[in-house]
């Protein structure tokens, strides 16, 4: 199965997952923080028509809000970050998983934190 998308303003919009392309490409506007007359002037429409095409989509998403739609197409997987932003969440991830980069959390995380930065000058003071 090939999968249809659209890229715009940094984000990926997925095809056949309930929105129609110019739903879709209103959402990708809306989720990078542009205005309904912004998105008018760069499609050559309305802003009435921006609105109508996103009050549709609230509609069948069934939410009321702007930030509640883009929060909504995010975890219906409607939308997606563009391969770049993706790429820097993967590996910010796989940092995470280093213990030395870790936060330690408890009683006395404070203690923690500083005798490992200690540490880390120390070696690097001596190498």
């Amino acid at each position: 199965m090939i999968t249809q998308t659209i890229t715009a303003h940094g984000y990926t919009g997925f095809l056949g997952r309930g929105a129609a392309p110019r739903e879709l490409e209103c959402l990708l506007a809306v989720a990078a923080g542009r205005t309904s007359k912004e998105v008018a002037r760069d499609l050559g429409v309305a802003p009435d028509t921006i609105d109508k095409r996103l009050l549709a989509l609230t509609t069948k998403l069934g939410v009321t809000r702007r930030a509640a739609l883009v929060a909504e197409a995010f975890k219906r997987g409607l939308i997606s970050p563009a391969a770049v932003l993706a790429m820097i969440l993967a590996v910010h991830a796989s940092m995470a998983e280093d213990p030395a980069l870790r936060v330690r959390r408890g009683s006395g995380e404070r203690r923690i934190e500083t005798r490992v930065a200690v540490r880390r000058i120390e070696v690097a003071l001596t190498a």
